[in-house]
């Protein structure tokens, strides 16, 4: 049996312990930042025991009375030291299959010496990497950062390679409404190319549209978006599909280093074995 955490010194001295065993525990570090920021996810933490605790969880609040796992995540890790960390997320969105896996890279910052307003994530024997530039965070002429809109989830669900369906509408509407983005419009207002963050705090449905490509709008969404991120404490994050070489290399020139090993990811739909013949 789990505890919750309710206590706020608790939740700030968790914060505290999680903080200090980056990178292994960003599966819950994001998600625990944000609680202790107004919780904008309405989450919630749970520990196998307090204070000497050797797992912990992050989940939706009232999460198992309710029983929807339709378009939620959830993210768990050890003790640091004990385990490696493991994210998983049960979206029930419609792909096809019953359940699916897919593999991921994570990526993280690395910088010498401390950071100024945010958190760098050291990996050891990785070189040191150019530090993010004014240029890199410049917009294309014609082109100005922005915010999408409400009217834009649509948009987001038809160009999320998880979308297409209501639940992931739901999903997209939900993170859209709660938690920072940043989006790159051209001069009539239009998004061009945007970059997510959800409850964990991970950048994610990064895209740019393919008449817009190949201009650097990514290169400046990311950067942008990692500038507050780290100004607001928080650290940036993310993952890219295996075979997603681009946005690798663009990962590299920013910066970021890939973690070792892969990211797996549990997709499936539980709803596909009662609805079938």
């Amino acid at each position: 049996t789990m505890k919750i955490l309710t206590c706020s010194a608790h939740l700030q001295q968790l914060e505290g312990i999680l903080r200090k065993s980056l990178p292994i525990a960003l599966p819950v570090f994001g998600a625990v930042l944000n609680i202790n920021r107004g919780n904008p996810g309405q989450f919630e933490v749970l520990v196998d025991k307090w204070p000497e605790f050797g797992a912990v969880l992050a989940r939706p609040s009232g999460e198992v009375a309710s029983g929807d796992m339709g378009h939620c995540r959830r993210g768990v890790t050890r003790r640091p030291g004990t385990c490696q960390a493991r994210s998983e997320q049960p979206v029930g969105w419609d792909l096809g299959v019953l359940g699916s896996s897919r593999e991921l890279h994570c990526w993280v910052p690395w910088k010498q010496g401390p950071s100024r307003g945010g958190i760098a994530v050291g990996l050891g024997g990785t070189p040191p990497s150019p530090p993010l530039t004014p240029a890199s965070s410049r917009p294309a002429p014609g082109v100005r950062v922005g915010s999408l809109s409400p009217s834009h989830v649509d948009l987001l669900n038809d160009t999320w390679p998880y979308g297409g369906n209501a639940r992931s509408r739901r999903f997209l509407a939900e993170i859209l409404r709660r938690f920072p983005q940043v989006c790159l419009q051209d001069g009539s207002g239009q998004p061009v190319a945007w970059v997510l963050t959800d409850h964990f705090g991970t950048g994610t449905h990064s895209y740019t549209l393919p008449e817009h490509r190949r201009h650097g709008h990514m290169q400046v969404a990311l950067t942008v978006a990692a500038q507050r991120a780290h100004a607001r404490g928080f650290p940036t994050f993310g993952h890219t599909a295996l075979g997603n070489r681009p946005m690798q290399q663009l990962q590299e020139m920013l910066g970021n280093r890939r973690l070792p090993g892969v990211c797996r990811y549990i997709l499936h739909n539980p709803g596909l074995d009662r609805d079938g013949p």
